[in-house]
């Protein structure tokens, strides 16, 4: 059986963060209306989500400047601002940013970033970001710029840490090159795992903490998605066009499901809290970030900060995705 312990931080890295199991992701309540928007979502909602998180322990929220073009770092500095507990870590990116038209463009140049660095700050309500990162290592030729950027507001103090998402190892050997990596955030779940074979083992070994994203696959491994669901999302919700919510993939998924659901069920945890539990489970992980668009979704989430898999049930999980395979 699965053991439910107390959370346990984790430090990240080489650095003196030290993270609960997951953390709160921000990237839903950025709301709709632009590419990669997840359909409308109320603001109060959205800060009731991460008041319950931060009740019930969790230690740091995660957004970007990209998400809800700038509303999600609104939202998250509007919950700060009526927490009267312990502040969490705050967490967000740079690189993406968009036109007047709400069209996205990249950039990692050192005035874009810079100009991008301030608008954070100013949409946060805070003096000093705790980590940084580089949401996309794009535009290809301009991450050494970028990095020796993120290095330098370091030093000038407007950020504690520095970190990477979504690069590969080449990226990371190049920017290790100009500064030390924080952390990397790249995706990783049981339907997502090309970072086990080269990207985890070479932060092991460099000192990089890793936080991953979409444990849960954006939703599909919560247990709350059904074909029925999926089909009656919004138009303007990205799922609708990913490989993993369409078939012939969705059907597996759904089987993987019900294969979370029922090791869940002796726990009395959903199966969203045993696909976190799973990423948790590799010992290159720090923390996963795990999102909620509601008080009541956080809360049926929140068992992931205290359960661990056993090996039996973890090879339950590992035996049904070598047998199903995509």
């Amino acid at each position: 059986m699965a053991t439910t312990t107390s959370t346990a931080l984790k430090t990240l890295g080489d650095t003196d963060l030290h993270l609960t199991p997951i953390g709160f992701g921000a990237w839903a309540i950025g709301g709709g209306n632009w590419e990669f928007a997840w359909g409308p979502q109320d603001d109060n909602e959205s800060v009731g989500a991460i008041h319950r998180a931060l009740e019930l322990g969790v230690n740091w929220v995660d957004t970007a400047a990209i998400y809800g073009l700038g509303h999600s770092e609104e939202v998250v500095a509007k919950a700060l601002k009526g927490w009267s507990g312990a502040r969490p870590y705050v967490f967000t990116k740079c690189s993406m940013r968009w036109h007047a038209d709400r069209s996205i463009y990249r950039s990692l140049t050192a005035a874009s970033l810079r100009a991008e660095l301030e608008a954070s700050l100013r949409r946060l309500g805070v003096e000093r970001i705790d980590l940084y990162q580089v949401h996309w290592p794009n535009p290809e030729n301009e991450i050494e710029e970028g990095w020796e950027t993120l290095a330098r507001f370091k030093e000038e103090g407007k950020v504690r840490w520095i970190g990477v998402s979504n690069f590969n190892v080449e990226q990371m050997k190049r920017a290790l090159k100009i500064a030390p990596i924080a952390s990397l955030q790249p995706p990783y779940s049981m339907l997502r795992r090309a970072v086990e074979a080269e990207i985890l083992p070479f932060c092991q070994a460099h000192g990089i903490g890793v936080i991953n994203y979409s444990p849960m696959v954006s939703g599909l491994l919560t247990g709350k998605m059904t074909a029925e669901r999926i089909a009656g999302l919004p138009a303007d919700d990205w799922r609708k066009r990913s490989v993993e919510f369409n078939e012939p993939r969705l059907s597996r998924n759904m089987k993987l499901v019900e294969l979370l659901r029922e090791i869940g069920r002796p726990h009395d945890v959903e199966p969203g809290v045993v696909a976190v539990a799973w990423t948790l489970s590799n010992s290159a992980i720090t923390a996963a970030i795990v999102g909620g668009r509601s008080a009541q979704q956080v809360e049926g989430l929140a068992p992931a900060l205290g359960l661990r898999l056993s090996e039996e049930e973890y090879g339950r999980i590992n035996a049904f995705l070598t047998e199903n395979p995509a």
